[in-house]
């Protein structure tokens, strides 16, 4: 990515070398290229130029309100699975025309703020959910504009925990019982469904399974409409894979044409939810190295990030490159070291045996590809507070969340009156 790379021998956030971000917010921290998020998106919608197609940035992926804003600004809307979400993309400026909710559980206190906000459509996931929706729209005297959320029983061909479109995973009705659900929700008060919805997945590096989902989709369609139900829009999601080590995802302009191809004659607009793709590589989560511990076996590399601010590796197995900020000579020799943080769980572990340059004790390293699934799933564990965002734009950077306090961190508790006080 042309965003981020060595420059002067130090690597590089567009213009700022990530030596004098440390310097100013310390470490560790996530770090955003601005440009290289606007970047993915202008190439996505140029994908899909000419056609009637919304692009709906799924927030689950990076919620950092100067983020969702930058995709605002450039005309995206938003993909949201809570209240908290949606209020986010609200408080962005993401136009509520071009919000969709989803998710599995939502809660009636949800259904009736998105409904009071006039969003674009609820995507609705279980014949439950349709009948919470159709009182409290009734209550609320206006249709609810909705989607069923489709699950069409195709492999992703993805990690077993981002897989979504199987028989055996939780979300959607199931392709076999969707005609009935679409058929209830048409006799239900206060409902209007308009849009047929299915996600089948994240990281997908094949086009495939995308090609056999949407075609179930589109016969679907054909199905309702000879019941008599006007479907105006298919809500294809999101899903496409980004490279983080040998990955070779399909380009988003054969991804395109694949679904121009699919979809050719139905007469449906088209949302899109992309996440990880427009933001995945766009961030890095910029770490020092506390201690080289020679070990029986092995080297360990300790950082001072961690598995609370960086998760994907102990929860995925994820993979992700290291690089160090000063840039290595080309010679260089590498050695294998496991690179883990000060977490009390072997689980706190970034690489095994990575081969990677001689590393000393207070080094900078950049853990790359983390700008989707990074900072929105850190937690306190371990009473670490939440680490500062920082958001690069050419020469200059701001900082976008600051770093949480001890005291703020502290500050979220409270001793009830009958424990104070009390001695031994």
């Amino acid at each position: 990515m042309a965003e981020i790379g060595y420059r002067s021998g130090t690597l590089c956030v567009e213009g700022v070398p990530l030596d004098r971000i440390a310097d100013a917010v310390g470490t560790p921290a996530y770090v955003y290229s601005a440009g290289a998020i606007e970047a993915a998106y202008r190439r996505f919608r140029a994908a899909f130029e000419g056609q009637d197609a919304t692009i709906c940035y799924a927030l689950k992926a990076n919620s950092n309100l100067a983020v969702i804003a930058l995709l605002a600004r450039l005309g995206a809307g938003a993909d949201v699975v809570s209240k908290g979400e949606l209020r986010r993309a609200l408080a962005a400026g993401v136009p509520p025309s071009r919000i969709v909710f989803s998710g599995v559980g939502k809660t009636r206190a949800e259904l009736e703020f998105a409904h009071e906000t006039g969003i674009r459509q609820i995507n609705v996931e279980s014949l439950n959910e349709l009948e919470v929706l159709s009182e409290v729209a009734t209550r609320l005297g206006r249709k609810a504009r909705i989607a069923i959320r489709v699950n069409p029983d195709v492999d992703a061909l993805t990690h077993a925990k981002i897989s979504t479109g199987k028989a055996e995973n939780k979300f959607g009705i199931d392709l076999a019982h969707a005609r009935a659900a679409f058929a209830r929700a048409a006799a239900l008060p206060g409902l209007e469904p308009q849009a047929v919805a299915v996600h089948i997945g994240s990281q997908l590096t094949s086009i495939e399974p995308f090609r056999l989902a949407f075609g179930r989709i589109v016969h679907l369609v054909e199905r309702l409409r000879a019941d008599g139900i006007a479907i105006k829009s298919l809500d294809l999601g999101g899903g496409l894979g980004i490279r983080y080590r040998a990955e070779a995802p399909p380009e988003i302009e054969d991804y395109a044409a694949m679904v121009k191809d699919v979809t050719a004659g139905t007469g449906c607009s088209l949302a899109f939810e992309p996440g990880r793709f427009l933001v995945g590589n766009a961030g890095l989560l910029l770490t020092r190295v506390l201690y080289v511990k020679e070990g029986a076996t092995r080297r360990f590399v300790v950082l001072d990030a961690a598995m609370n601010d960086l998760l994907r590796p102990a929860l995925y197995e994820a993979f992700h490159e290291i690089a160090p900020v000063r840039q290595p000579a080309a010679d260089a020799e590498r050695s294998p070291v496991d690179v883990v943080g000060p977490v009390c769980e072997t689980g706190d572990t970034f690489a095994t045996q990575r081969p990677l340059p001689m590393l000393i004790e207070g080094d900078l390293v950049a853990i790359l590809s983390a700008g989707a699934y990074g900072a929105v799933m850190s937690s306190t564990y371990n009473s670490r507070p939440l680490l500062p965002e920082v958001l690069v734009s050419g020469d200059r950077f701001d900082v976008v969340r600051p770093r949480q306090s001890y005291e703020q961190l502290l500050g979220l508790d409270r001793i009830p009156d009958w424990l104070q006080g009390k001695g031994a």
